[in-house]
């Protein structure tokens, strides 16, 4: 038996490069059975962010070297002015939409293209799957779900968009062979301008190697903005045990690594939100 202590690693912001805005916390139009926010019974939540507070922001960051803005949330584009939102945060940096893609027909591409052209910054989209076969990744999302998501990629693709699609490694597969079997549907579905990020599986501090600090987490470079403040990172929004505080006018630099879901960014070693 051992009598080391642990002790939760320290987390510090390098820099501002990444600022997430939970544009709704409750707020989405489908229940995935693996999703980590807890869902309230009524579904018509109204806790939308206003518009003045990440006008706010922005003002407050602007001296920041912001590299991209993240539109989140349960479900971001159920926000009532998501596209004011999208243009004002297009005229500071790049935006990442990250999106269950339930909202991504053609139109709404088409139009998100044009919104794009109006100004020299990207638009990313962000999206997620847990397998490469439909009713695996299906029993954890939605009835739905995977072929929804493969079609906004071939559409996003056929646009010219930029996207990341996100494998949470639910069923611990290789990664090479998750790889490749993606690969496999991407070029079959004729789907380009898509990058694959896996991510670990959700471990908890009984884990053993979990403990040692990552090299690149996201509260190194980013910050979350809620309606109820500045929060060390999306799985710690509205978390008392992530708060940095009020605004971007007074909020802390560092974060003690002591939740669950710190341990799936330590053992995964890398970037979770964050692109690239």
């Amino acid at each position: 038996m051992s009598n080391s202590i642990y002790t939760a690693p320290v987390y510090k912001l390098a820099e501002l490069n990444n600022l997430f805005i939970e544009l709704t916390a409750k707020n989405c139009n489908q229940r995935c059975s693996g999703c980590y926010i807890d869902f309230p019974m009524n579904k018509n939540v109204k806790d939308f962010i206003s518009v003045d507070k990440i006008k706010e922001a922005l003002n407050d960051t602007k001296f920041e070297n912001l590299y991209c803005i993240y539109l989140t949330g349960a479900e971001p584009m159920t926000h009532p002015d998501f596209n004011s939102i999208l243009r004002l945060c297009l005229k500071r940096c790049n935006v990442c939409i990250c999106t269950n893609a339930s909202f991504l027909n053609e139109k709404k591409i088409r139009f998100l293209k044009k919104v794009e052209d109006e100004g020299n910054s990207q638009i990313f989209f962000k999206l997620s799957l847990v397998h490469f076969n439909e009713l695996e990744s299906d029993k954890v999302k939605y009835r739905g779900h995977y072929r929804q998501t493969i079609f906004a990629l071939k559409t996003l693709s056929r646009y010219n968009f930029t996207s990341v699609l996100t494998i949470q490694n639910y069923y611990n597969i290789d990664e090479k062979e998750m790889t490749e079997n993606f690969n496999h549907i991407f070029k079959e579905q004729e789907i380009f301008n898509t990058d694959i990020q896996i991510t670990a599986s959700h471990p908890s501090f009984s884990d053993e190697n979990f403990c040692k600090a990552s090299i690149r987490t996201d509260c190194m470079n980013g910050r979350i903005l809620c309606q109820t403040g500045i929060y060390s990172c999306p799985f710690l929004a509205n978390d008392y045990r992530g708060r940095c505080g009020s605004s971007f006018k007074d909020f802390s630099k560092s974060i003690t690594a002591e939740t669950d879901f710190c341990a799936t960014c330590s053992k995964n070693n890398n970037y979770i939100f964050t692109i690239g």
